[in-house]
């Protein structure tokens, strides 16, 4: 867990003591190791001393002392919860934590931070799916390697989507009832369906190996019916 980015989260709801801030992580966020006060205390020293919390200088040790987050640790979270990995990190369990965070923070729009997020892993896949275009005589373990990384961006892509729907409406630009037919989510076997039509477009020559690799890894992470409906668009 990122201790020090989880306490401004909880802070961002307003002041709370030191000890109720060890207990509310210690409870959750659920599927996260909880920290121990041994951690807690000192995150919240280093906070204060970096300008991001303040308190009423009775002691980070005090468990009854109160902390409050600055207008600079407001920053520093909306920052940390936008930011992508950085290149050949893997999207984790820091991605979890960032989007379990981001619905509890006020003003902050979780379906934004997911999106950021989103686009972030599909520009990814785009680029190492060229790559290994680029590559295609390579040996079969780095081509192993290449496949088992797709494959673990493709599953973050798809638990973002699972999450999105989890959370329920966003606030912005979303209306009630059943949404538009090109708004409604795609299913598993709706890609599975497009993935095997692009397959046998290739084996009957419509496609070459470049289109279809890059029609592939759009299919894979496309969201709603009408991205699947655009990558075959032009096919009998």
């Amino acid at each position: 867990m990122n201790v020090h980015f989880a306490l401004l989260a909880l802070l961002a709801n307003g002041p709370r003591s030191g000890l109720w801030l060890h207990e509310e992580l210690a409870a959750g966020p659920s599927g996260m190791h909880p920290p121990s006060a041994r951690q807690v205390y000192p995150a919240l020293a280093r906070l204060e001393r970096a300008g991001l919390v303040e308190s009423g200088g009775a002691g980070v040790d005090d468990p009854q002392q109160e902390f409050r987050i600055t207008a600079g640790g407001q920053r520093e979270l909306a920052g940390w919860l936008r930011t992508t990995p950085t290149p050949g990190v893997q999207p984790g369990d820091d991605l979890v934590l960032k989007i379990q965070l981001a619905g509890q923070v006020p003003g902050t729009d979780v379906h934004e931070v997911i999106q950021a997020h989103r686009r972030h892993l599909v520009e990814l896949m785009q680029r190492r799916t060229r790559a290994r275009q680029d590559g295609s005589g390579q040996n079969p373990g780095r081509a192993l390697a290449s496949y088992a990384e797709l494959f673990r961006l493709d599953s973050a892509i798809r638990w973002l989507d699972a999450a999105e729907g989890l959370l329920g409406p966003g606030p912005v630009g979303r209306t009630a009832g059943k949404p538009p037919a090109d708004q409604s989510r795609a299913s598993d076997a709706d890609r599975e369906q497009v993935v095997a039509s692009l397959r046998d477009h290739f084996v009957e020559g419509r496609l070459t190996r470049a289109e279809l690799d890059e029609r592939l890894t759009t299919a894979l992470s496309a969201r709603t019916p009408g991205d699947l409906r655009r990558l075959t668009a032009d096919l009998p």
